[in-house]
């Protein structure tokens, strides 16, 4: 297939077999004589509107093809953000003009069925004017544009092409990940276009949708990790088996998903490492090691890996001047220093092997992804800090079979107030609805710590570790960590007793309580979290039992620890009254 690849730029102008079909969207199948007409239609509505510059998000993907593809022959300047919440259109410059389906209440009609403008002639594309612009989040917690030309992903999609296309042959791209960031865009839209396979529009949700769409045609599947780990026994592994390849990008897939997949399937996920930056640098099939795409180099300075990549080089007589200033192009996008220099800084920690392979060790920055989103913590807790009810805020991945996010905040006086006026659950209600505006659902947080003080190591840092064992608990035999007040003389640690514990049913299961010794497990575990206890417990002192506790009890925890004596002091309270106390005598102590 690599020598029949239709450029991108001279798509519209080449000549097509009129009736092969390359999209199925809303139940209907559609050519490449449809779909030049309906670029045709859109590009004479563009021509005629002043604005150069365009938002373009759509939910489809054969509706953000054809207006894609329009704006290229209209001359517009194209970013494509990804998502359409209100406070991305915020950040968007303000002569920028929204297209598609930005107002959810007001469905936009695509005309993508029409001959009105088929007779228009139509010029190849300036593979080398950077018309495009997509989004990546920086370290500094604001979304940062990249500017990208047409021949940067023309020359990913050869390379993707002469790697596997022979292996897809004519099999149709099935996604369940969005074609507004680049890895959708290339293997959703611009790959299946130029190497002339069908692609589906509608995003599938689940491996089972997905299956049903592709029946008994040869399908390929577009996945990402928060996809791949989620399958389990009762996934459709028998589709799975017949698919053609799948691919995943947006972050490595665990090594027990990619083993879970190759033994129900016999497949082996073929990952893409890259970013919005470079576009793909890497890959690797059930192996720990990447492979470097062919004109890949890696070297290491001042004290930090660099990609040199062929999808970054300066074109010949480039509109443009070396660093990214623009010469030639109206309204010029901004640039990401070295983005177009043929060499680019990575986030990445990595170990190069000899055969030119290499190992990934997690990013430097902190950027995340979450049910392949991207996600910038420095940002969320930007927006956190510009709420009137916090002083600080810390953010963290809590890492699941789904990843969600976790924060801890000190809350502001008007914050505390809040709280003790309203109580937890409406104020988190309050503090997610005031980050709607700018993040999607799925990477809202989802757990909350309240404490009085940042938890701090001895160099002076945001102690990682324990508010990372604070949030990340197995809740069948450990309780929910609400809130933590931190003072010289002790800890109290506010938490709550889950339902749906282990213990109860055989304590009792009629009449569930918390029995004495898992209580004295949680103060031990608990203490050992905020104090230096490392010597072996000997014996317990005056324990007393006053009250029991149930399920979804609200609790207070208080801990002391005397070292000169080895005695841990644990107290559990709640609105009731005291339930239980005593103190733990740690070896080496009277």
């Amino acid at each position: 297939m690599f020598n029949k690849l239709v450029p991108l730029s001279h798509y519209l102008v080449t000549t097509h077999a009129a009736t092969k079909v390359i999209a199925q969207h809303a139940g209907q199948t559609y050519s490449a004589k449809q779909f030049a007409e309906a670029v045709k239609f859109w590009i004479n509505k563009l021509q005629a509107q002043p604005t150069q510059r365009y938002a373009l998000y759509t939910e489809d993907t054969y509706p953000f093809a054809v207006l894609l593809f329009a704006l290229l022959h209209a001359g517009k300047e194209i970013w494509i953000p990804g998502n359409n919440r209100p406070g991305t259109a915020q950040q968007l410059p303000k002569d920028c003009q929204l297209l598609g389906d930005w107002d959810t209440d007001k469905p936009i009609d695509y005309y993508l069925q029409t001959t009105e403008y088929s007779s228009l002639s139509l010029a190849p594309l300036n593979a080398f004017e950077p018309q495009l612009v997509i989004f990546t989040s920086g370290s500094t917690g604001q979304p940062k544009p990249i500017a990208k030309c047409l021949n940067q992903f023309q020359l990913e999609v050869d390379t993707l092409e002469q790697l596997w296309g022979a292996q897809l042959g004519n099999a149709q791209a099935l996604a369940t990940v969005s074609h507004q960031h680049i890895y959708g865009l290339l293997f959703q839209v611009l790959w299946p276009l130029s190497a002339g396979r069908c692609f589906h529009s509608q995003t599938a949700i689940n491996p089972e949708i997905l299956i049903n769409t592709a029946g008994s045609t040869p399908a390929y599947w577009i996945a990402s990790p928060a996809h791949l780990k989620r399958l389990d026994q009762h996934s459709p592994w028998q589709g799975i088996a017949g698919l053609k390849a799948i691919f995943s990008s947006g972050g490595a897939l665990p090594e027990q998903a990619a083993t879970q997949i190759a033994t129900a399937s016999d497949q082996a996920v073929i990952e893409i490492y890259g970013s919005s930056e470079t576009g793909g640098i890497a890959w690797r099939r059930q192996e720990k090691a990447w492979t470097l795409f062919s004109g890949m180099r890696l070297t290491f300075e001042n004290d930090g890996w660099w990609l040199h990549s062929p999808y970054l080089e300066i074109p010949p007589n480039p509109p443009f001047t070396k660093g990214g200033e623009l010469n030639k192009c109206k309204n010029p996008p901004p640039f990401v220093k070295g983005g177009l220099g043929g060499d680019f800084q990575l986030d990445d920690q990595l170990t190069l092997l000899d055969d030119g392979r290499f190992l990934l060790h997690g990013r430097s920055d902190r950027i995340v992804k979450i049910e392949e989103k991207r996600l910038s913590l420095t940002e969320l807790e930007q927006r956190l800090l510009a709420l009137p009810w916090i002083d600080e805020a810390h953010a963290l991945v809590i890492a699941k079979s789904r990843d969600l996010v976790a924060v801890t905040v000190v809350l502001s006086q008007r914050g505390a107030e809040y709280l003790a006026c309203q109580g937890r659950n409406p104020l988190i209600k309050q503090l997610r609805k005031a980050l709607e505006p700018w993040f999607e659902a799925v990477v809202l947080p989802r757990k909350w710590l309240f404490v009085n003080t940042m938890p701090l190591t001895p160099q002076g840092k945001i102690d990682q570790r324990l508010l990372t064992s604070l949030l990340d608990v197995d809740n069948r035999k450990l309780p929910q960590a609400l809130n933590l007040v931190i003072t010289a003389d002790d800890i109290k640690l506010g938490l709550k007793v889950p339902e749906d514990l282990v213990y109860f049913p055989d304590h009792f299961a009629s009449y569930p309580l918390l029995p004495g010794v898992v209580q004295l497990a949680w103060a031990e575990h608990f203490g050992k979290l905020f104090f230096a206890i490392n010597k072996p417990f000997s014996h317990m002192e005056v324990v007393k039992f006053i009250k029991i506790i149930q399920p979804g009890n609200e609790l207070m925890l208080t801990l002391n620890w005397k070292a000169n004596t080895g005695k841990l002091y644990f107290n559990f309270s709640s609105a009731q009254g005291p339930h239980s106390s005593g103190r733990m005598v740690y070896e080496g102590h009277k």
